[in-house]
């Protein structure tokens, strides 16, 4: 009896040391090599955006999401750009404006009588005419206008009651990222994601509503820029400023015009901070605005702008804000334009009338404009180019 107790007390003292060793190895060791749970009964961050991984918990779900618009630069909700409007009473022009007919074209008379005779006047032919007005009177026969140069002309066209009030921002602080405006007439939908098979999102950005952007992404055929979650917009829809305060080569005085041909922006710069952005028109193929680096050389608050080439004649009055930079192309306000954002002009770069004279209040003779096109499409060839137009 006394050996068989003995062997049975022996079985069991065997059997609590292995289960001891059982139960206080570590977990990881206990892990099957092909189905690990590294993560088991761990804890779940709080909601939030973790840069880092956190060592006490598992960032999942909604802090996967926060994180990963943090890794984007967003936030929610959004931080918006360092930005004011500019005072809107910029947008005011000091003259009213008669477009003449452009296939009939008028003549300028000396007096109203002549004007109403229709005798001895100096002929306007048939074109691109804008002529500035004091006053507008209908004698009985018909409707005349007095101009600002003293002559009269008959009312053969239209009056101007409207023009684009668009106007850009003023920056405290140059941007973190890049950011612009939709660029057409047209509205721009949103897709989920990058390319046109993406699912759209059913939301649509209105003409000239500003947006940052994110991340870009090309498919093979455009560039596509994140500017919200899960929210795309094509490229060529929008207008990007790329800020970058770093003076260009031969700048000296600390204050420069960037102008981007490729992007139909404009953005002003001041002891290498950026203080204005905004959208613009630059020349037309084949008459594009010129690339390179400029000073002022002349300002003017209005300019007679005229092209006596009878295939393509312009003549437009009081032209407002003017700053010449390149021969005869220049920074002016265009208040013929319904919508900038798009190559449109003969060589000059057009702006709003609003930002014209925002422009026009804080550049100096002297001020740079540099002008380059980053997709290098604008030729550079100087002898492509002649002396430029409005």
């Amino acid at each position: 009896m006394n050996i068989l107790m003995k062997h049975l007390m022996t079985r069991l003292f065997l059997t609590l040391v292995l289960l001891t060793v059982l139960l206080t190895q570590p977990a990881a060791a206990q892990d099957s090599p092909s189905d690990p749970e590294p993560d088991a009964g761990a804890v779940v961050c709080p909601p939030g955006a973790y840069p880092s991984p956190p060592g006490d918990c598992l960032p999942l779900g909604p802090s996967a999401y926060l994180s990963e618009l943090a890794r984007l630069g967003m936030t929610v909700p959004p931080r918006p750009l360092p930005a004011t409007q500019p005072d809107p009473a910029l947008t005011q022009l000091p003259y009213h404006y008669f477009k003449v007919d452009e296939f009939t074209g008028t003549s300028l008379y000396g007096s109203l009588d002549a004007a109403i005779a229709k005798a001895g006047g100096v002929p306007l032919p048939p074109g691109f005419v804008y002529l500035s007005y004091t006053d507008h009177i209908e004698p009985g026969k018909g409707h005349y206008f007095r101009l600002r140069s003293g002559e009269w002309i008959p009312g053969d066209g239209e009056r101007i009651r409207s023009y684009s009030e668009f106007q850009g921002v003023q920056l405290n602080s140059t941007p973190v990222r890049p950011f612009g405006w939709v660029n057409k007439i047209d509205f721009a939908p949103l897709r989920a994601a990058p390319g046109y098979q993406s699912a759209k999102t059913g939301k649509v950005l209105n003409p000239y509503t500003i947006v940052q952007v994110y991340d870009t992404v090309n498919d093979g055929n455009m560039d596509w820029y994140l500017i919200g979650p899960n929210e795309w917009v094509e490229g060529r829809l929008v207008g990007i400023v790329y800020p970058n305060p770093t003076p260009p080569e031969g700048v000296t005085n600390g204050r420069w015009i960037e102008v981007n041909l490729e992007q139909q922006t404009l953005a002003v710069y001041e002891d290498s901070r950026m203080v204005f952005a905004t959208l613009v028109a630059s020349g037309l193929e084949p008459m594009w605005t010129k690339p390179g680096l400029f000073q002022i050389y002349e300002k003017k608050e209005t300019e007679l702008m005229r092209n006596n080439d009878p295939s393509d004649f312009y003549y437009l009055m009081d032209v407002p804000w003017t700053m010449y930079f390149d021969e005869a192309r220049a920074l002016h306000g265009a208040f013929w334009r319904a919508g900038f954002g798009y190559p449109q002009s003969h060589g000059c770069v057009n702006l709003s009338v609003g930002d014209s004279h925002w422009l026009f209040n804080w550049a100096n003779v002297g001020d740079w404009v540099y002008v380059h096109d980053p997709s290098g499409r604008t030729p550079t060839d100087p002898s492509l180019y002649g002396s430029g137009a409005p």
